[in-house]
């Protein structure tokens, strides 16, 4: 794109003209663009980081409606990502040039993702936020980056797994802070306060999630987990009698399923799975197929990608498609 018009040129590393300092002594990373300046603050400086581009007009009414999410989302981002917004009734020359080279002008909103000197991503027409922050996310995922939110669930998830559940706890509500919505955030503050031993303390976090994603699949797992909790609490007081019954007679598959939940609640995972498989192997039909539904709960509340999980599903495929 060097032909594109506006090709003032900007020392390596410096801000953007007209970018006062935000909360922190950062640039801010929203600012107006002209067709003089568009070369410098949008195709060179998309070198060093991702560049989003609101092309908008006074007239346009879900521009007026996109265009504060947009602020909203990349001031967020914590200055990993750029915003500038172009006026193109204001630009017209500039408006042109790019329509030449294939954006579609012709209907905005439109928001084009510059990265390394060139066109990376775009959409059009306005979108909810949750949308507009999926899109930055996978810009900054193909430029090599992340959110900070995503950075901070990432580092959450690696204290859970260390057994720093109350870390975990306060790296998911800072996520919060920044992303009110983020499901993986209420998800796995919940699970750390099971972990914690705070029941009460997860259920008000699952039932003050918001309710565009209380169906998500991070909030009904994190849901299901403190169910089997607490049934899994309650089998523990009569392990030893289910053991005992389970000794006495193999194929008491009601003993085992019972024993499954005592055993997942004191974070004996394999071994649950283990009982549960049992049940599957010797009597698949066994209350209506009560084994493998149990064991698609715990996979759900134990999380898809959970080591656990993983070599209990191969082991029940084995057991189904054997």
């Amino acid at each position: 794109m060097d032909y594109i018009i506006g090709q003032t040129p900007r020392p390596a590393g410096s801000a953007p003209a007209g970018s006062p300092p935000i909360a922190g002594g950062r640039p801010d990373p929203v600012m107006e663009g002209t067709q003089n300046t568009f070369m410098r603050d949008v195709v060179d400086a998309s070198r060093e980081m991702p560049v989003l581009v609101d092309f908008w007009a006074t007239w346009c009414k879900p521009c007026t409606q996109l265009t504060p999410v947009l602020e909203k989302v990349v001031r967020a981002a914590g200055g990993r990502v750029r915003l500038v917004k172009v006026d193109v009734d204001a630009n017209r020359a500039l408006a042109q040039q790019l329509t030449q080279i294939g954006l579609p002008l012709q209907s905005i909103p439109l928001v084009a993702a510059f990265w390394q000197g060139q066109i990376l991503d775009l959409f059009q027409g306005a979108k909810p936020e949750s949308e507009v922050r999926r899109f930055v996310e996978n810009v900054l995922k193909s430029a090599g980056g992340a959110l900070p939110a995503a950075d901070l669930v990432e580092a959450a998830h690696k204290e859970m797994e260390e057994g720093r559940a109350e870390a975990a706890a306060g790296l998911f509500s800072q996520v919060l802070e920044i992303e009110p919505e983020n499901p993986a955030a209420w998800g796995g503050l919940a699970r750390a306060l099971i972990e914690m031993g705070d029941e009460e303390g997860a259920e008000t976090a699952l039932n003050d999630a918001p309710a565009s994603i209380a169906n998500h699949a991070e909030i009904t797992g994190a849901k299901d987990a403190l169910e089997l909790k607490r049934e899994g609490r309650k089998a523990a007081e009569e392990a030893e009698g289910i053991r005992a019954r389970i000794t006495a007679n193999p194929k008491d598959y009601a003993a085992r399923f019972e024993l499954a939940a005592a055993l997942n609640a004191a974070g004996k995972r394999a071994e649950a799975a283990d009982e549960l498989l049992t049940i599957m192997k010797e009597d698949r039909a066994w209350n209506d197929d009560a084994a493998r539904k149990q064991l698609i709960r715990l996979f759900e509340a134990w999380g898809q990608t959970d080591p656990d999980t993983v070599a209990a599903r191969r082991r029940m495929s084995s057991l189904l498609f054997s």
